[in-house]
């Protein structure tokens, strides 16, 4: 039915007016109001799409309890004693000590001394990234859909044993993030939820596609389909290659420089037409570009202007700034060396400066890695060190932890859905010895994750339900 929709949806035709503001806000025109349509009282689906479901769509049956542990809900609110009731996919109740409210045949489990928290939140993933340092299998796509896939399989189970219950997919293989968004989101495989922007848009010889031309572009961008990158000239094609990623499901686009003012004003005038936020990585003017245009956030540490950042704060523009992944690539490499979209000093120091100075001028800050080629071995650590990260720049260790669950949910425009856990909301909840409060290295003790209601982690192991036998059909 979901696909049957989108087709349908996919029939508009391209919108090729960029409304301008008069005042010097944003080019393009504001996000489209979803809720503007569709109020609270219409089931939706649990994405960036939103699209009309049926009231139980994926949701499992039965109801369970998380009981006697300590709940850091994510709201900012101090850690307390709390009981947590869950009915299909939502969180029906929170009980103070003692109150034993909850259904008869509801699954008990006792998380007495463990703290109960909102699953946290990666917001720059590439699940499925080449794991070899040839990069040409990044950009030309030469590697099959089944082998993005199982990587992406791995992956989504490394960063669910860290407490990782969503990831915003930032850039994959094909259609290999929407596999994996289908399969997980149906509960036929075990990981985070997937909200995904498809390939990654840049213009000829931008951010990604410095290798990526081959003799028959551009009939075939790439030259193949299952390339993580969509090559775009002139606005028009901006459009195009937008649509495109909206056609396949895309939750949001992704954006990298270089390109010129009209190109990325109309594809973010495009992508909100459409009711998808907007995220780019880009460095310097295309920075000033991408706020102009309207941007709903922006990648990585790299250098702007005070104005720019300025700017991020007034617009409401967000900063995920990966800062775990530069010092990877540093300690690793001596450098960020072979990329024209580099061409500036970066370092260690660079980058917390940079991250100081937008948590200083109050622009709003979430969590994500962006760990690639063989990066996801290092988790937990990796997510560890990010939270130390926004320690390092101002943030308290609760702030930190809200900034990974609250607002990195916000920032995917599922704050309405995830990120805390209060009644009503998903249940995306992780149970951990100890206090990550107090001490993030609790994080390498995630004992047991539920996403949307599904047991997925139990005794920090990847849980699989046994399968249940169809009955052979009967003899007429």
């Amino acid at each position: 039915m979901l696909a049957w929709l989108r087709r349908l949806m996919c029939v508009v035709p391209l919108i090729a007016t960029t409304v301008v503001a008069q005042d010097g806000g944003p080019e393009a025109r504001p996000i489209y109001n979803r809720d503007q349509w569709l109020p609270h009282s219409v089931p939706t689906s649990d994405d960036g799409l939103r699209i009309p479901v049926p009231a139980d769509f994926n949701a499992p049956k039965g109801s369970f309890v998380l009981l006697g542990g300590r709940l850091f809900d994510g709201t900012g609110a101090p850690a307390r004693p709390a009981t947590i009731v869950v009915q299909g996919k939502s969180i029906t109740a929170i009980l103070n000590p003692g109150e034993r409210n909850w259904p008869a045949d509801a699954v008990v489990y006792d998380v007495t001394g463990k703290t109960v928290m909102p699953g946290l939140i990666d917001l720059h993933t590439h699940l499925t990234f080449v794991d070899t340092g040839d990069l040409t299998l990044y950009t030309n796509g030469n590697t099959s859909g089944a082998e993005s896939v199982m990587r992406g399989l791995r992956r989504m189970a490394i960063h669910l044993q860290a407490g990782v219950t969503s990831v915003r997919d930032v850039a994959s293989h094909g259609d290999s993030p929407f596999v994996l968004k289908r399969l997980q989101a149906s509960g036929e495989i075990q990981g985070p939820r997937i909200f995904t922007a498809g390939q990654l848009i840049t213009g000829i010889g931008g951010h990604g596609a410095l290798h990526a031309m081959t003799p028959n572009y551009p009939e075939v961008p790439n030259g193949n389909l299952n390339s993580m990158v969509r090559i775009a000239t002139g606005p028009d094609q901006w459009r195009e290659a937008v649509r495109i990623q909206f056609a396949k499901g895309a939750d949001l686009i992704k954006l990298a420089s270089e390109y010129t003012q009209e190109e990325v004003t109309a594809a973010v005038d495009e992508a909100h037409s459409l009711g998808m936020p907007v995220t780019v990585d880009a460095e310097t003017q295309y920075i000033d570009m991408a706020i102009k245009a309207g941007v709903d956030s922006i990648e990585h540490p790299l250098p702007r202007s005070d104005k720019a950042i300025a700017l991020m704060a007034k617009r409401g523009v967000a900063s995920v700034p990966t800062l775990v992944t530069y010092r990877i690539i540093q300690r690793n490499s001596g450098g960020y060396f072979g990329s024209t979209s580099r061409r500036f000093e970066l370092n260690e120091d660079t980058i917390v400066a940079m991250a100081r100075k937008m948590r200083q001028a109050k622009v709003k800050m979430g969590i994500g890695l962006d760990l690639i080629i063989s990066s996801p071995e290092y988790m937990p650590g990796a997510y560890i060190d990010e939270l130390e990260s926004f320690t390092q720049i101002g943030f308290t260790k609760a702030e930190a932890l809200v900034a990974a669950t609250k607002t990195s949910a916000e920032i995917l425009h599922m704050g309405d859905r995830l990120g805390t856990i209060e009644t009503g909301k998903l249940a995306d909840i992780i149970v951990v010895d100890g206090n990550p409060d107090e001490d993030f290295n609790a994080f390498r003790k995630v004992r047991t994750a539920f996403v949307n209601g599904r047991l997925m982690l139990q005794e920090g192991r990847i849980y699989t339900p046994a399968h249940e036998e169809v009955p052979l059909p009967v003899r007429k």
